[in-house]
């Protein structure tokens, strides 16, 4: 059975994907009220929880956020709740709300599908460093 930290939102994501690892790590340094955790889809807390819900990842394969009583978004809507954190000029991304998921998740699915062209894949996936070790549930 999955854990999560109490008070904590998971933020599953594409390990080997650059893209992805740097939307961490900005996530990381943005998340000022320590509110995320993180694992990689690939990693086996990442396989369980995926299995937990019952998610498809052939046709979710980028990221998840798991709030309390295990609901998640994905896509578009879960950028936007994690984004919804962060304060300042990030407040703003919460205009998009006005668009339908079906909209923002096009758009969102089109930069997904050619994120491995745009800005490459690692072998395998990211290894946190000792400061950032304990954001991350693997």
């Amino acid at each position: 059975m999955m854990n999560i930290p109490k008070g904590k939102k998971l933020i599953l994501f594409d390990g080997v994907c650059n893209l992805c690892n740097n939307a961490v790590l900005k996530t990381i340094k943005l998340d000022k009220h320590n509110k995320f955790v993180f694992a990689s889809l690939q990693s086996n807390f990442g396989q369980e929880t995926i299995n937990h819900l019952k998610i498809d990842v052939t046709k979710i394969d980028s990221i998840i956020l798991v709030e309390e009583n295990y609901l998640y978004s994905i896509k578009s809507s879960a950028a936007l709740k994690i984004a919804a954190n962060f304060g300042g000029l990030w407040k703003m991304t919460q205009l998009f709300w006005v668009f339908p998921s079906v909209i923002r998740n096009f758009v969102y699915d089109f930069i997904a599908k050619n994120r491995y062209n745009w800005f490459g894949k690692k072998e395998s996936c990211m290894i946190p460093t000792k400061e950032l070790m304990s954001k991350f549930i693997e």
